[in-house]
C-alpha cells in the first residue's frame, strides 16, 4: 500500500511514499458516512518520514510557485461546527523555496519523534485525525492534498486492576449483588463476572448485561451525548429464585471499539458503561450502570520494548510552540 495523490488540475501530480511503507502496518478506521478505511498505522514518539514527490503533468509546462511545504497536523474537528477545526499538532517542514517547476522533482522530509498524544477516533459527533498535508503555494489557489494515517494509544497492563462488586435492590421486593473480576479490561479481553439473586419477590422474565459507549462532546451548558450499545449479552430467560447464581462472560474481541479516552484536549470524551437490565413480566425495566476502563494492548514486539506503562485516560495537554520540537 502506498500514499497515491489524486489530480490537482491540469499542471501537477502530488504523490507521498512512507520511507517504511513497505514493512509498516496499517489499521482500519470508520469514516463519518461509515465506510471503513485502511491507513498506515503510527504510535506515539515514532517518526515520520518519507518524499514527496511533484510530477509535471505537460512536459515544458512551467509551474511557478511561492514555496513548498509539508505539515503533519492532529486536529479535532466537531460536526456540528465544521468550519471552527481545532489543531493540538502542526508541524512543518519547508521542502523548497519560491521558484519554478519545469520538471518531476522530489523532497525529502522527516518529522522526528512526533508526539501524538490521542488516539485516532471517529465518533457520532467529532472526528480526531492526523494527516500530512502538502501544500504548493501559489499567488491565485494553492494545490493541497492531504494523506490520513492512523495512531493508537498503547498501554502495558495496570499496576492495579481492582475487581468491581455491587448490590441491587427494590427494598422488600429484589436483592441482587453483582462481581466483575476487573475496572480495566484491554479492547481484546473477557469480562468475566457473577451474579446472586439474594432476594427475587417479582417475577423477572428476562435479564441481561449491555456494554454502552458514551461519546460527551463540548463542555458545561453545551454538551452533547451520544449513547450507542455496542455489546448484549443475555443472562438469562426466566425467573430466577433465591441463592441462584449465574456466571457472565463477554468477549470484547468481537465488538469495534476504542480506548476510553477523558476530556480529550477539552473537546470530548469516550467513556464506556457495563449496564445490568431486568424485565419483569410486565415489561417494567431495572438497570444498574458502572463504569469500566478500556486501554488498548500493545503488541508483543513494542511491549518488549517497554514502550510505555499503563496510564489512566486523563486529559493530556496541548503542543504549545514551545514543546514542538524544532523545524
Amino acid at each position: 500500500m502506498s500514499f497515491l495523490g489524486g489530480l490537482f488540475g491540469p499542471v501537477c501530480e502530488i504523490d507521498v511514499l512512507l520511507n517504511d511503507a513497505e514493512t509498516r502496518k496499517t489499521a482500519e478506521l470508520k469514516t463519518e458516512d461509515g465506510k471503513v478505511e485502511k491507513n498506515y498505522l503510527f504510535y506515539d514518539g515514532e517518526s515520520v518520514s518519507g518524499k514527496v514527490n511533484l510530477n509535471v503533468r505537460q512536459t515544458g509546462k512551467r509551474l511557478e510557485h511561492q514555496g513548498i511545504r509539508i505539515e503533519f497536523v492532529g486536529q479535532i474537528e466537531l460536526f456540528s461546527d465544521k468550519s471552527n477545526t481545532h489543531e493540538f499538532v502542526n508541524l512543518v517542514k519547508e521542502l523548497a523555496l519560491p521558484g519554478e517547476l519545469t520538471q518531476n522533482r522530489s523532497y525529502d522530509f522527516e518529522f522526528t519523534q512526533v508526539e501524538k498524544p490521542y488516539e485516532s477516533y471517529v465518533g457520532t459527533n467529532v472526528r480526531l485525525r492526523y494527516f500530512l498535508k502538502v501544500t504548493v503555494m501559489r499567488r491565485l489557489s494553492d494545490l493541497v492534498k492531504e494523506y490520513e494515517l492512523i495512531v493508537h494509544q498503547l498501554a502495558t497492563y495496570p499496576d492495579v486492576n481492582n475487581s468491581i462488586k455491587m448490590e441491587v435492590g427494590i427494598e422488600d421486593c429484589l436483592h441482587i449483588e453483582f462481581e466483575y473480576n476487573k475496572s480495566k479490561y484491554h479492547l481484546k479481553d473477557v469480562i468475566v463476572g457473577k451474579i446472586y439473586f439474594l432476594l427475587v419477590r417479582i417475577k423477572i422474565q428476562h435479564m441481561e448485561l449491555q456494554l454502552i459507549k458514551k461519546e460527551m462532546t463540548g463542555i458545561g451548558p453545551s454538551t452533547t451525548t451520544e449513547t450507542d450499545t455496542v455489546a448484549k449479552y443475555d443472562i438469562m430467560d426466566g425467573a430466577p429464585v433465591k441463592g441462584e447464581s449465574i456466571p457472565i462472560r463477554l468477549f470484547l474481541a468481537g465488538y469495534d471499539l476504542t480506548a476510553t479516552m477523558r476530556d480529550v484536549n477539552k473537546k470530548f470524551s469516550v467513556r464506556y458503561f457495563l449496564n445490568l437490565v431486568l424485565v419483569d413480566e410486565e415489561d417494567r425495566r431495572y438497570f444498574k450502570q458502572q463504569e469500566v476502563v478500556l486501554w488498548r494492548k500493545a503488541p508483543e514486539k513494542i511491549r518488549k520494548r517497554n514502550f510505555q506503562r499503563y496510564e489512566s485516560p486523563e486529559p493530556r495537554p496541548a503542543l504549545t510552540a514551545e514543546q514542538q520540537p524544532e523545524m
